[in-house]
Order: structure tokens, then C-alpha cells, then sequence
């Protein structure tokens, strides 16, 4: 009769146990400072250094400050306006460079990933000078009149960088898009505008509401674009934090950190839902 051997308990290999110690590293420092300023927004004192209990008495003021409610409000109604005028722009441009051909697209290509690739605060500066020497002085050549920086040009500049997100995400929805899909509405008479919002928009619809999603967030957390193109009496929630965080840190800040992190999370996790639905 001839014996089986019961095969011996294999344990850990050193390569697996290096990169689970490895990412458990990485993700306490990346995740440990959130989740103790989340801790510490419960804390029933005033001090940031000592955890003495629980409360939400933090999250009660937050929502009770004017200041902090007009930024809000200030944040909100830039992110909804740069968000659909962004994912109007960058859809459109994405159907443009997929559908059609011409000479130096690869540039115009390269021209639209620039407010990806560069430095926001480059992005900033030159959105300054854009509005200072450039707009401004030719509109009070024209009319007489010379604006000044505030939501307006708050706007304008999250436009600016809003649209390059937008147009990468439609774009890649786009290069696995079945052209015989709209060939085939057109086949059973459908002419292109029907073609368009019966075939072509719904397929792309979850990626345009994800690169929306996007903009949204990018404008409601942007804070070096906002602080260069925004004016005296225009804050927003970003600049509020950091104005704030000047005069130091106490659990309403904390509270308030928390509210903007479980924001973004929400909206971020959304835009990711909709991009890999089919």
C-alpha cells in the first residue's frame, strides 16, 4: 500500500509579508492623519491635542456660522455653473477630436492636457495675469467699463481647468465606442440630430455625468486657482478653511474638514461608479 503524504502547511513567503507590511505602511500614512482629524472633530473640547469624549457640538456651530454658510454658498453656485458649462465644452470638444481629422490635432491635443499636466499655481498665475493685463483692459477699452476679480472670474478660471477633465473621461468612452451602432439608426432612417440623442448620447451619458462629477469636485476643493482669481469679498470654502487654519486649527475646522472629505468621497465614488457603467 503505498502512503500519502499530506502536503505540509505552506506559510507566508517573504515577498507576500514585504508587501502587505509594505502597503499597511502606506495606507497609515496616508489615512491616519484623516481618520484622526475625524476622531478628533467628535472631541467635546476645544482642544486639538487631548481626546475627552464625544460630542457634535462642533458640527452644530458649523452650521450655524454665517461666514461659513455664504463661502458654501459661494462654492456651490461656482461649482454648478463651471460644472455644466465644463462638461458642455469638454463633451463637445471630445465628439469634435474623435469624429473628425485635421492638420495639427495632435497639437490641439497637447494644447488640452496642458491645465492637467502643469502646476496649478502656474495655472493661477497666469490666469492673474490673463484677467489683469488681458481682459480687463481691453473690456474698459471697448465699454468704459473695468470689472474686477470676483465670482465672475472664479468661474472663468474653474472652466478653465474643469474642461480637460471632462474631455479625457468622454474621450475615453469614446475610443471603445461602436460606430456601427449609429450607422445602423441611420440604416432604419434616423437623421444625424436623432442619431445623436437616441444612440450616441445614452452610451455616453454615464461618462459625461462622471466627468461632471468630476469638474464638481476639482471646483469645490480647488483652492490656488480660487485664491488668484478670486476678489476681497468673494470666499469660497476652500479659502475659508485656510483663513481659518491661520488663527489655528480647533474642531469646528476639523468638523468642517470631515463634511468636505465625506463630500468628495461621495462624489468621487460616484464619478467612478458611473465611468465603468455599461
Amino acid at each position: 500500500m503505498i502512503g500519502v503524504t499530506a502536503p505540509r502547511a505552506q506559510g507566508l513567503r517573504p515577498g507576500p509579508v514585504y508587501l502587505y507590511t509594505h502597503a499597511a505602511v502606506l495606507f497609515t500614512f496616508l489615512y491616519g492623519p484623516i481618520l484622526i482629524l475625524l476622531i478628533f472633530s467628535f472631541n467635546d473640547t476645544r482642544s486639538v491635542a487631548r481626546l475627552t469624549g464625544f460630542s457634535l457640538e462642533w458640527y452644530a456651530r458649523l452650521f450655524s456660522n454665517r461666514d461659513l454658510l455664504a463661502a458654501a454658498r459661494n462654492s456651490l453656485l461656482i461649482g454648478a455653473v463651471a460644472t455644466a458649462a465644463s462638461t458642455v465644452v469638454g463633451t463637445l470638444t471630445a465628439l469634435g477630436m474623435a469624429r473628425t481629422r485635421f492638420r495639427l490635432r495632435r497639437a490641439w491635443e497637447a494644447v488640452l492636457y496642458l491645465p492637467v499636466v502643469i502646476p496649478e499655481i502656474v495655472m493661477g498665475i497666469s490666469l492673474l495675469l490673463f484677467f489683469n493685463l488681458g481682459l480687463f483692459p481691453v473690456l474698459q477699452a471697448l465699454s468704459g467699463w473695468r470689472p474686477s476679480l470676483g465670482l465672475g472670474t472664479i468661474m472663468i478660471g474653474h472652466i478653465a481647468f474643469d474642461i480637460p477633465f471632462v474631455y479625457l473621461i468622454v474621450r475615453a468612452r469614446l475610443a471603445g465606442f461602436d460606430p456601427s451602432l449609429e450607422e445602423a439608426a441611420q440604416d432604419l432612417g434616423a437623421d444625424p440630430w436623432q442619431t445623436f440623442w437616441r444612440v450616441t448620447f445614452p452610451l455616453l451619458l454615464p461618462a459625461i455625468l462622471g466627468g461632471a462629477l468630476m469638474a464638481f469636485t476639482l471646483s469645490l476643493d480647488d483652492y490656488l486657482v480660487t485664491v488668484f482669481t478670486a476678489g476681497a469679498g468673494s470666499p469660497t470654502l476652500p479659502i475659508y478653511v485656510y483663513s481659518s487654519v491661520r488663527r489655528g486649527v480647533t474642531p469646528e475646522i476639523n468638523a468642517l474638514s470631515t463634511v468636505l472629505l465625506a463630500a468628495s468621497m461621495v462624489l468621487v465614488a460616484a464619478s467612478l461608479a458611473l465611468q465603468r457603467r455599461r
